[in-house]
């Protein structure tokens, strides 16, 4: 078991890097100027590698979890029993899973040119997954309820 929890580790920290910079490559597109097509077309390459790198860094991350969650029992059971700290993390993991998807998403809106956000809002955006991995992890080393 310890052995599928340190990959599990890795892997999710893994995937939060990525989760990290891609916004940031989103600031960047989002500020390039018009007419500057080769920086454009350099930080599209960067976004959709980094993007399909981090989706196959996500999937090693929430199989092992489910692996020690279902296999183990880590967590199981009703939050009456002390759980209740894994239904919230649990929670946590749909909405990063829901936060990938939207990056994309928008990253095919800024391909197609059809984004109408700013960098200001790209850069708010990036702070979401810290916040979501700051939860998540008090949640699983604290166990608050």
């Amino acid at each position: 078991m310890l052995w599928i929890k340190a990959f599990h580790i890795v892997f999710v920290a893994s995937w939060f890097a990525g989760l990290f910079y891609l916004p940031r490559i989103f600031v960047n597109l989002a500020m390039v100027a018009p007419g500057s097509v080769a920086e454009r077309e350099r930080l599209v390459l960067m976004a959709r590698k980094l993007l399909r790198f981090t989706t196959m860094l996500a999937v090693p991350a929430v199989a092992l979890g489910l692996w020690l969650w279902l296999g183990y029992g880590i967590g199981r059971g009703p939050a009456s029993e002390g759980n209740g700290w894994m239904h919230a993390k649990l929670a946590v993991v749909l909405l990063v899973i829901g936060y990938h998807h939207a990056c994309a998403v928008l990253l095919r809106k800024l391909i197609a040119n059809s984004s109408r956000k700013s960098h200001v809002w790209f850069r708010w955006f990036n702070e979401v997954p810290v916040l979501l991995l700051l939860i998540a992890v008090v949640l699983v080393v604290v166990k608050p309820f």
